[in-house]
């Protein structure tokens, strides 16, 4: 029997992109905001001996420029009832249970415990259960320590030293009325007006449904521009401010004193501090090369943003910039990201100037989402408030104006502007 091996040799080639670790660096740089950058560079400087950071001609340790507002931290909900505690009561059993309550709100600042099951279990008494919810109502934030959104309302309404009877009935005797905005059954039940029924629809728009809401334990984040416009002989340019275009100086004199050193790891180590340095020079150069760029595409794309009262917007999509600057669209997006633009008149985020084409009209014409949502905002301020537009009614005005908008989309517009529906607008 002859045996036959047939050895085949197949090639196959396969294409695979190496994030090294210098082009992982690049595009770190190029995600970091303004205030990010000041950080990143001034641990670089603590970092190496050999690197000096100035912004504006300054050192980095001193202030920053005239327009970055430095961070403050805000008190967290539980740290502003905690002082509360200390400084208005003793410590008993009782200011243990308040504390306690404290501890164990969420961050709405409604209690979430199950206070009949602690009474149940006898973990508590009742008289001193409601001892100490009565100590923690009578903290502030209004509100604060209710078991639910009607216990919250009543607890409000409480606070205030002209109580307001009327209100008060409407959210204890016809809460569920209340929740459906059914006001002329409540109106008609009250046996008051509906002038007085406005009124008290008014007052308790101004109640809060989470009043712990306000009280946040991040830090409070702060804007510093990455561009200002400036109008040079009659044309717009945007140019990178001072804390993002900072000079990065080498301490060369120091660096050469210790170039003699025979010592290997002091060589090796005076090698990779120089080498930092000049990455860090080509990546900044780059960062700043990047956004300076996409800033002047967008004042080219945008022109009547910076010049019209109104300040339009056209269309604007993050591949059209891609494609005329010739970089990757996730290049594009990172230089937008977090980084604002100062103007005359405001600062702006880069991404904002950037929105879809909603439709096209007969003559041609792209309108962008902003746009819509101005039209939107115009029908609303002129409707009459007896009878506000519905969500049907905005969009055939806008067809009327030759958008083809859905009613659905429509009510999401109208949401991320912050304006109630029809229901909830109207006025008696």
């Amino acid at each position: 029997m002859k045996l036959r091996q047939d050895a085949t040799l197949q090639q196959k080639q396969q294409g695979k992109l190496i994030m090294t670790q210098k082009m992982q660096q690049s595009i770190q740089m190029l995600k970091f905001n303004a205030s990010e950058l000041h950080d990143y560079l001034s641990q670089i400087e603590l970092d190496n001996p050999f690197v000096a950071v100035s912004f504006n001609g300054s050192p980095s340790g001193q202030p920053l420029p005239d327009f970055v507002t430095p961070p403050s931290k805000t008190s967290s909900l539980f740290d502003y009832l905690l002082d509360q505690v200390n400084l208005t009561m003793r410590k008993t059993v009782l200011r243990d249970w308040v504390v306690y309550f404290v501890q164990n709100l969420d961050q709405n600042g409604y209690l979430k415990l199950d206070t009949k099951k602690l009474v149940r279990d006898k973990k508590i008494d009742q008289t001193t259960l409601d001892d100490a919810l009565t100590l923690l109502w009578r903290l502030d934030p209004p509100g604060v320590g209710a078991r639910d959104l009607q216990e919250c309302l009543l607890l409000q309404i409480e606070s205030e030293r002209g109580r307001d009877d009327l209100a008060y009935c409407v959210i204890a005797e016809h809460f569920e009325l209340f929740t459906q905005s059914k006001w002329e059954q409540i109106a008609k039940k009250m046996a008051i007006d509906l002038k007085q029924m406005q009124a008290l629809i008014d007052y308790l728009k101004t109640l809060s449904a989470a009043p712990g809401k306000a009280y946040d334990q991040s830090e409070t984040a702060y804007i510093a521009p990455d561009l200002i416009v400036k109008n040079i002989n009659g044309t717009l340019q945007a140019e990178s401010t001072t804390l993002v275009k900072p000079r990065i100086i080498f301490r060369k004199s120091y660096y050469e004193s210790l170039v003699g050193e025979l010592d290997q790891s002091v060589s090796d180590y005076l090698k990779e501090k120089k080498k930092q340095y000049q990455t860090l020079v080509a990546e900044l150069a780059q960062r700043q090369s990047t956004i300076e760029r996409v800033g002047a595409e967008i004042l080219a794309r945008q022109p009547e943003f910076f010049t019209a009262p109104d300040h339009p917007l056209k269309p604007m999509l993050l591949r059209d910039v891609a494609q005329k600057l010739q970089l990757h669209e996730s290049t594009v997006s990172r230089a937008v990201n977090g980084k604002y633009l100062q103007t005359d008149f405001g600062i702006f985020e880069l991404r904002s100037f950037f929105s879809q084409a909603i439709n096209t009209d007969q003559a041609g014409n792209e309108t962008s989402v902003d746009e819509v949502y101005k039209k939107i905002q115009a029908y609303i301020e002129a409707e009459d408030k007896h009878k506000p537009l519905s969500d049907q009614k905005l969009a055939e005005q806008l067809q009327s104006d030759g958008l083809k908008v859905s009613r659905r989309t429509v009510a999401k517009y109208r949401e991320k502007l912050n304006i109630a529906s029809s229901s909830k607008r109207k006025r008696f």
